[in-house]
């Protein structure tokens, strides 16, 4: 199963951008055996979009074809970490080839997008900026997958 964070907006070099290419880089390595061939980010130019309805029409043509959506949206819901790596491996024992987790951008993602997701997921009622729930989203897939495999990394 392949993993991707379709984002809005751009990391700019500096300490975000080292943290998510690290935590992917990780995610990658440990779920690797565990049938996660694949840990990407795609990023949305939020420019080009023209508010929340163009945004969301980007981001559906970053979608890789077939993939399970994840919406990530403060009214979402919330997980811990053990339930959000069963969640993925769910996912991927039921067969699903692609997971794509969808941060929208200074505005949030636009409604229609959210209803169209298989799963709508919060970090909790904050409002977190985007760049940062980029780095988040990224350490939680790479802890899911150290939790699959059963390293230490997650201790409760």
């Amino acid at each position: 199963m392949r993993l991707q964070i379709v984002a809005v907006g751009r990391l700019r070099p500096g300490p975000e951008m080292s943290l998510v290419a690290e935590y992917l880089q990780r995610a990658e390595r440990t779920g690797r055996p565990l049938g996660i061939t694949q840990v990407s980010v795609a990023e949305v130019d939020e420019r080009k979009g023209g508010g929340k309805a163009g945004e969301a029409a980007l981001i559906r043509k970053a979608l890789p074809r077939g993939a399970r959506l994840v919406a990530m949206d403060e009214r979402g819901k919330t997980l811990d970490s053990p339930r959000f790596a069963k969640r993925i491996a769910d996912w991927r024992d039921t067969g699903s080839q692609s997971l794509a987790f969808v941060i929208g951008g200074a505005d949030g993602l636009d409604p229609g997008l959210v209803a169209e997701a298989d799963f709508a997921l919060s970090f909790g009622p904050m409002v977190w900026p985007h760049m940062l729930a980029r780095v988040m989203l990224a350490e939680q897939i790479y802890r899911a997958t150290s939790i699959l495999a059963g390293a230490p990394y997650h201790r409760v």
